[in-house]
């Protein structure tokens, strides 16, 4: 099992370290915010895109309206 590129041996490491940090109350807590966290961050990434989106949308737009007016001048 990898995950972000660590193993099994790593990843339990880093429990037993932040276990000794931050004790078995408070361990809930903080996983419960960094979930929030990763939420949060996949929704802006989400809208970020839907934006950029939208964005490429009005710009193909744009060129069309302008290749058409290019036509038209043309004749």
């Amino acid at each position: 099992m990898r995950i972000f590129g660590l193993g099994t041996p790593e990843l339990i490491l880093i429990l037993v370290v932040f276990l000794l940090f931050f004790g078995k109350n408070k361990l809930p807590e903080m996983a419960k915010s960094i979930g929030r966290s990763f939420n949060a961050l996949k929704e802006g990434f989400k809208e970020a895109k839907d934006v950029k989106d939208e964005i490429e949308t009005q710009v193909g737009d744009i060129d069309k309206t302008i290749s058409s007016k290019k036509e038209v001048s043309k004749k």
